[in-house]
C-alpha cells in the first residue's frame, strides 16, 4: 500500500499485466494499472454481500486529489446504505429515449390509439422527441431538458403543446412500467403555450354560396356529398369519410358509429341528411358511403377537392372543421340548449360544448334592451309607453333547417 499521489501514480510502471495500488490513508481508494499502462482511479467497497468497484476516471484528465474526493463521496454513500455500483449498473441498463419511444409506439400506441392518433403520436416521436432527446438515458431526462425542447418549438405553439403532451404520456408509462422509479414526470409544471381557439361560422349568405358550388360540383361528386353530409350532421370529417352503409339506420334515423373520437356513439340525423344518403348509389363490394378511386376503399383525399370547392364559393379561409362549428352555432340559435348540442356533436364533456355558449346572443340582447329602457326611463328619457315602436336591431337569421335544396 502507498499513498496515492501524483508522484506515486506516475511511478507505477507498466508490467505487462494488470495490478492495483491501494491508498494507505483512504481505505477503498485505489488505482488500477492495465497491461497497456493505462491507469484508472477507482473506489472499492462491500455492498449487498459482495465486493463492488466503481471506476472514477483515468489518470491525466483527473488528478489524484480529484479522484480522492470522488472516492470519498462513493465510500460515504456506502456507509449511509447506498450502493454506487448498483446505481452504475442501473444506469448502464437504462434505455435511451429513442429506445423507449419505439417501445411506447409498439406496445401502447398501437394497442390503445386509433389510426389517426397513432399517426400523430409517431410523428411527434420521430420528428421532434427523438432528434432532441433520443440519445439521453430516459432516467436522466430532467424538466430542464423538456423545457428546452418545448421552447425550441415556440414558433409553432400548437405543435409544441402536442409534443409536450405525447412526451408526458411517455414518462407516465415509464413510471408505470418501472423504467423510471423516481415517481417524477419531468413534463409536469412545464407551462404550455396559449392556443387561440379559432371559431368560424357560416352566415346564411356564405352557406348559400357553398350550396350552389356543391350542386354544380359534377367533377367531384363524392367530395361534394361528403361536405354536404358534414354540414347536415355536424359530424367530424373522419366519421363521414369512413362511414359504412352498415352504420346507417334509415328506420331509426341515426348513424351507429362503432369507433369515433370519443368511442362508439349514436348520431341522430335529420331527414335532409337521410335524403342525401338515400340518393347515393351503392357500389357492390364497397362498404363505404363515400367511395374512393381504389376498389373497396373510401375516399381518402378530401382536402384537395375541399380547397377547390371553397375557392369557388369565395371561402378561402374556411376549414372543414368549421362546418361542425356552424352546425352547433345554428342549433344554438334555433333554441337547442348546450346539453342537447353536446349530444348531437358527441361530446363527452360539457366543457367542450360550453365554448358555443356565447353564440346565443338573442336572450342577452333582449335583457340588455330591458335594462337600458329601465335606466333611460329613470333618467327622465321618453317613457317606454310613449315611445314610437321601432323595429328591433336586425341580426343574422338562423337557419331553420338545412336541406339538400340549399346545399
Amino acid at each position: 500500500m502507498v499513498k496515492i499521489t501524483k508522484r506515486s501514480v506516475e511511478a507505477a510502471a507498466k508490467t505487462g499485466k494488470e495490478y492495483f495500488l491501494w491508498d494507505d490513508e483512504l481505505r477503498g481508494f485505489g488505482l488500477r494499472v492495465h497491461p497497456s499502462g493505462r491507469k484508472i482511479y477507482l473506489a472499492q467497497f462491500r455492498a449487498g454481500g459482495r465486493i463492488r468497484r466503481v471506476n472514477i476516471g483515468p489518470h491525466g484528465p483527473i488528478t489524484p486529489d480529484q479522484a480522492r474526493t470522488e472516492a470519498m463521496k462513493h465510500l460515504s454513500d456506502v456507509r449511509l446504505g447506498s450502493d454506487p455500483g448498483a446505481q452504475r449498473d442501473r444506469l448502464r441498463a437504462a434505455v435511451t429515449v429513442k429506445e423507449f419511444g419505439q417501445r411506447f409506439l409498439d406496445e401502447h400506441v398501437a394497442s390503445h390509439c386509433k389510426p389517426s392518433t397513432q399517426y400523430e403520436y409517431r410523428r411527434c416521436v420521430d420528428l421532434f422527441i427523438v432528434p432532441k432527446l433520443g440519445t439521453h438515458k430516459i432516467i436522466d431526462v430532467t424538466r430542464a431538458d423538456v423545457v428546452e425542447l418545448h421552447q425550441g418549438l415556440k414558433e409553432t405553439p400548437y405543435q409544441a403543446n402536442r409534443v409536450l403532451g405525447v412526451l408526458s404520456i411517455m414518462f407516465t408509462l415509464a413510471d408505470t412500467w418501472g423504467v423510471r422509479s423516481d415517481g417524477i414526470n419531468p413534463c409536469w409544471k412545464v407551462k404550455r403555450y396559449k392556443e387561440a381557439k379559432r371559431e368560424r361560422y357560416l352566415t346564411p349568405d356564405e352557406l348559400a354560396r357553398l350550396g350552389k358550388v356543391l350542386r354544380e360540383a359534377d367533377g367531384e361528386p363524392e367530395a361534394a356529398t361528403c361536405i354536404r353530409l358534414l354540414l347536415l350532421t355536424g359530424c367530424r370529417l373522419g366519421e363521414i369519410q369512413t362511414l359504412k352503409w352498415d352504420y346507417v339506420d334509415f328506420r331509426a334515423g341515426v348513424l351507429r358509429l362503432p369507433a369515433s373520437k370519443t368511442g362508439a356513439k349514436i348520431v341522430p340525423v335529420g331527414k335532409a341528411a337521410l335524403d342525401v344518403l338515400a340518393e347515393i348509389s351503392r357500389i357492390e363490394g364497397n362498404p363505404y358511403v363515400i367511395t374512393g378511386q381504389v376498389e373497396g376503399k373510401h375516399l381518402t383525399d378530401i382536402q384537395r377537392p375541399w380547397r377547390r370547392l371553397r375557392a369557388r364559393a369565395g371561402l378561402d379561409t374556411l376549414r372543414i372543421h368549421d362546418l361542425r362549428h356552424s352546425f352547433a352555432s345554428d342549433a344554438l340559435q334555433l333554441g337547442a340548449d348546450l346539453t342537447m348540442i353536446g349530444r348531437l356533436l358527441g361530446h363527452t364533456q360539457v366543457q367542450t360544448t360550453a365554448r358555443y355558449a356565447h353564440l346565443k346572443t338573442d336572450p342577452v340582447r333582449t335583457t340588455a334592451n330591458k335594462v337600458a329602457d329601465a335606466i333611460a326611463s329613470a333618467l327622465g328619457h321618453v317613457a317606454p309607453e310613449n315611445r314610437v315602436n321601432r323595429a328591433p336591431v336586425p341580426v343574422d337569421t338562423p337557419l331553420a333547417i338545412l336541406n339538400d335544396t340549399a346545399l
